[in-house]
């Protein structure tokens, strides 16, 4: 068994992006990150903390706007639509969740496509569903899931391929982009009847789900990949994946750890996206003819 780890992997891709962002503002542009966020919850402000740390660390401005759980679904679009406008901002994420009376979707489209560095805009996800070649902006978490199976030389290419979870910022987009590169995908949720029976025949099992132990040793077949984007805490605070990872990694062959795993591939992910925001931004003008390393 061996681990695909996140951190160093995610590591490499933060200098990566440093190098970018050096040769930006070089260049005269100062690559910045827009953040809103709404209220205080601490699994959020543990999220924006992340991300905050990685921008400090590659050198993209991070600018954020707090508000009240009170705000209103027209009060987030005004923000937005203010920072679309604004030239110096090249990318704007909105921290989810946001409470319960406000309308994400409505949020969420009114982001700029090309602005979108957390890859949930219709436009982007679009674009993703073409080809492979015009994955431009797209979620970071099954962004960070392929980039992961990629430095590990793992080839999903006529592979069998499960994922448990269909939600529209993992589940949906990780299948896609799984089949732009060839694999055969099943992908299960909460309403399919015998998971096992699918689990059983993965070459390749990626959970996002967020329940606790939710695959087990006998539903993973032997020598099989297991990426594990699950997080959850347990009673004594500690942070775990889906997967029974002590059983489970007696049978894999490669499967990532809980923490350490998929989530700093995600926050790199974010600062490539957000770079490759600015430098498209500005390929025309002041990028062009400079020795811009280009992450596209």
């Amino acid at each position: 068994m061996e681990l695909l780890d996140g951190s160093k992997v995610s590591q490499e891709m933060l200098f990566d992006v440093e190098s970018g962002v050096g040769a930006l503002q070089v260049a005269g542009v100062q690559p910045k990150l827009a953040v809103i966020l709404v209220g205080q919850d601490p699994a959020s402000l543990s999220y924006i903390k992340q991300k905050q740390k990685a921008c400090t660390f590659t050198g993209i401005e991070w600018i954020q706007h707090d508000f009240e759980e009170s705000v209103t679904t027209e009060e987030l679009i005004a923000t937005v639509e203010r920072l679309n406008e604004d030239e110096s901002v090249h990318g704007i994420l909105v921290q989810l969740p946001l409470p319960a009376h406000v309308y994400t979707p409505d949020v969420i489209k009114a982001v700029t496509p090309k602005k979108d560095v957390d890859g949930f805009e219709a436009y982007n996800l679009g674009k993703m569903f073409l080809s492979k070649e015009f994955e431009h902006l797209v979620p970071c978490t099954p962004k960070g899931v392929i980039k992961l199976l990629d430095y590990y030389d793992i080839d999903v290419t006529g592979k069998d391929v499960v994922v448990v979870g269909h939600s529209n910022v993992v589940g949906k987009p990780l299948a896609v982009m799984l089949m732009n590169r060839g694999a055969t995908v099943t992908v299960c949720h909460k309403e399919t009847k015998d998971l096992t029976s699918h689990t059983v025949n993965a070459d390749i099992l990626c959970v996002a789900v967020g329940k606790r132990n939710l695959i087990t040793e006998e539903m993973v077949k032997e020598g099989a990949v297991v990426v594990d984007i699950g997080i959850n805490r347990t009673e004594s605070g500690k942070l775990v994946g889906d997967v029974d990872f002590e059983n489970v990694s007696k049978k894999a062959s490669f499967i990532t750890p809980v923490p350490g795993g998929v989530g700093p591939m995600t926050v790199a992910c974010l600062m490539e996206n957000t770079l490759f925001a600015a430098q498209r931004f500005h390929d025309d003008s002041i990028v062009a003819g400079k020795h811009v390393k280009k992450i596209y």
